[in-house]
């Protein structure tokens, strides 16, 4: 999965600093566009430098990414703007994961420029990962949208979607986490919701962060609780259908909590 780095490893530990020309200086458009360069698949940024107004986000192993603010275009020698969906598809690495987590945090920068509580101006807390208000004191954080994964299973056959708009590849049920549900009780709702299967034995796989969508991925796997007759949400899905292990085709690349839990399905690991 994206997040799979090792022997490489993330630490999100907030410091208060500025970047140097030994750092990496992340820069992205008002669409949430990033600036890379891709060569022979490998994915690259802009170096750091002390005359950009920038935030420290995170490193991976010694490397320090910045994320350069207030800066509506940049350009550089063989770099362009790319959607985050486009670098999933062309690439891989500790690069593509630094991305996306990138991405995550420019989205809830952009996104909070002014005080939900009293309409202040809010400013970069110095110490710790928040925005402050000066007016209310109001202080803001991250946000991380939970959301399942539901690999629901019938004896030697999963549960196969694909959406009616949006990403065109096989997928499992997946849906957000209402206010005053438990994850369990998410699952059940979310597949009943779309596909009129109930289910049981609700057991936890593996969780992922995916900042694409600002979203904490938890996966699970559970079996269908009777026959299995599926009612479709039409207006959610334009197919849903019981495949065979051997029948089922996995997404285009192995990024996704939803490719590897269909993957372990195939492969009878699960």
């Amino acid at each position: 999965m994206i997040q799979d780095i090792y022997p490489s490893r993330l630490d999100n530990t907030y410091t208060n600093c500025t970047p140097n020309s030994n750092d990496t200086l992340l820069f992205f458009d008002k669409d949430g566009k990033i600036l890379t360069k891709i060569v022979n698949g490998s994915l690259s940024f802009t170096a750091g430098n002390d005359t950009t107004e920038a935030v420290y986000l995170f490193s991976i192993d010694d490397k320090r990414y910045f994320l350069a603010l207030n800066v509506q275009c940049h350009s550089a020698d063989g770099y362009e703007y790319r959607t985050i969906r486009e670098l999933r598809d062309k690439c891989s690495g500790k690069e593509l994961f630094a991305a996306f987590t990138a991405y995550h945090l420019w989205k809830w920068y952009s996104d909070n420029i002014f005080c939900g509580k009293c309409s202040g101006k809010l400013t970069l807390d110095d110490k710790e990962r928040a925005l402050s208000c000066s007016e209310c004191s109001a202080k803001i954080y991250p946000r991380i949208n939970p959301a399942v994964i539901v690999g629901v299973t019938k004896g030697d056959s999963i549960l196969i979607t694909r959406y009616r708009q949006g990403y065109a590849h096989n997928a499992l049920v997946a849906g957000f986490t209402e206010i005053g549900e438990t994850l369990e009780q998410t699952v059940e709702r979310e597949v009943m919701e779309e596909t009129g299967v109930k289910v049981k034995n609700i057991r936890y796989y593996k969780s992922q962060p995916w900042g694409m969508a600002q979203d904490m991925l938890i996966g699970f796997f559970c079996d269908a609780d009777g026959d299995g007759i599926i009612n479709m949400d039409e207006n959610e899905l334009k197919y849903a259908e019981w495949v065979k292990r051997d029948d089922i085709v996995l997404q285009p690349n192995s990024s996704s909590l939803t490719n590897e839990m269909m993957r372990v399905f195939k492969e009878a690991q699960i």
